[in-house]
């Protein structure tokens, strides 16, 4: 007989080293693989990761003194921040002044300086009118003459911070903190300390719109996943059908249902609960937005709860009822800790949903019903303060984060079901 020699490295068809042809051929399906997901990594990358990105930055960023006054900028970073600058800072300030008013650029400084120092705008404004008026360079005097704050170690302290490139004063302002005169990282005055409030009151609202949407949620999907299936789809129909309706339309039914003259006032006083003179305020306030919130997110928590209900075998219960198991006993210890996974789940999508809900408590919730989400919407829209509302945003996806990450370590994602 033949012998085979077997000293050498096994050979495929071609004569290529088994071991390398292997390899290459798992390169190739990585390659392939990567290519595939190529396209919806770009789109994660630039819809979702960049705006990110960009938001955190942009809650740091701080060009707009060192591009409109350059020279100055320059020179404030150079000075050691102890009481006044000197002439030569000064007059810097005074010529650059006069140039941007008369480039019309000198507005966004004026404008930087007020987040900062509230009653600026007038202050740098009336300089950049008056200054460029001057036949001649405009000096430390003529700026000094205008406004006795140019002569107050606090201007000047908050135009050194200013013209740094980055700064922290933003997400300082999104905690209630700002800086001294000394630069110093100290409280806000009591009656602007808004924000660490709005993030408990956020954070709380969120954490009671969950609950209520579990206890809630749960008996329905309990009662789609028992019925027979022609009876729980169309339960499971009733559930979706707020979703084929406009959240507004949503939003403003809640509106008629709950003011003071609405129908379910209307309904309490023909009952004879209450007076017609007791009338119950449930909207523009904290109750509107919980009611609205929990309409509009129930439905996320029940397909969550049915999918995995749906999945539990009956024989279960009657497994733990044949044992001597109690209805009750048999449901807590047998079937409720099976619906975790999908109480997680559930959990999860509507408290992140509720904590950065925007339109239902600007609709419904007043001046007591406003979460973070609404003041953020207002720094973009109507004070255009980008870098507060960055600051803002920031603050709540790193909480986001953390929530998620307790969590995981508290529950784990791996438990977690969407079906």
């Amino acid at each position: 007989m033949a012998q085979v020699d077997t000293s050498g490295p096994m050979l495929d068809a071609a004569g290529v080293p088994l071991k390398l042809s292997l390899a290459r051929a798992e390169r190739r399906n990585r390659m392939r693989a990567l290519a595939l997901v190529l396209p919806l990594l770009a789109f994660i990358l630039i819809t979702f990761v960049y705006p990110i990105a960009l938001m955190v930055f942009r809650g740091v960023d701080n060009p707009t003194v060192s591009e409109i006054l350059p020279e100055t900028a320059e020179m404030l970073r150079a000075w050691d921040g102890e009481g006044l600058p000197g002439d030569e800072i000064y007059d810097s300030m005074a010529r650059e002044f006069a140039a941007a008013a008369k480039e019309r650029s000198l507005g966004k400084v004026a404008t930087r300086l007020n987040y900062e120092l509230a009653g600026s705008r007038s202050l740098v404004t009336k300089a950049g009118r008056n200054l460029r008026r001057l036949e001649t360079e405009p000096t430390k005097a003529d700026l000094v003459a205008l406004d006795k704050r140019w002569s107050q170690p606090e201007t000047w302290s908050v135009m050194k911070r200013l013209a740094e490139p980055y700064t922290l004063s933003y997400y300082l302002a999104a905690i209630d903190k700002t800086y001294n005169v000394e630069g110093a990282i100290v409280d806000q005055p009591e009656s602007r300390q808004i924000y660490v409030p709005l993030f408990v009151r956020t954070l709380w609202v969120s954490l009671l719109i969950t609950a209520l949407c579990v206890l809630l949620a749960y008996p329905i999907a309990y009662l789609m996943a028992i019925l027979p299936t022609k009876t729980s789809n169309l339960l499971m129909i009733l559930v979706l059908l707020p979703f084929w309706t406009s959240l507004l339309v949503r939003t403003s039914s809640w509106i008629v249902l709950l003011q003071t003259e609405g129908v379910l006032n209307d309904i309490l006083v023909w009952t004879g609960i209450i007076g017609d003179d007791g009338r119950i305020q449930m909207i523009y306030n904290m109750t509107g937005t919980v009611v609205a919130m929990v309409h509009i997110l129930l439905p996320f928590m029940v397909l969550p709860l049915f999918s995995v209900m749906k999945t539990i075998s009956p024989s279960y219960m009657r497994a733990a009822k044949s044992l001597g198991a109690t209805p009750a006993r048999a449901f807590w210890t047998v079937y409720f800790p099976q619906t975790i996974p999908g109480i997680g789940a559930g959990s999860i999508l509507v408290f992140i949903l509720a904590i950065g809900y925007y339109i239902t408590p600007a609709l419904v919730g007043g001046r007591t019903g406003q979460l973070i989400s609404n003041f953020i919407a207002y720094h973009m829209q109507q004070s255009l303060n980008w870098g507060l509302a960055a600051a803002l945003g920031g603050i709540l996806l790193a909480g986001v984060l953390a929530l998620y990450w307790l969590y995981n370590r508290l529950v784990g994602i791996d438990n977690m079901k969407l079906g």
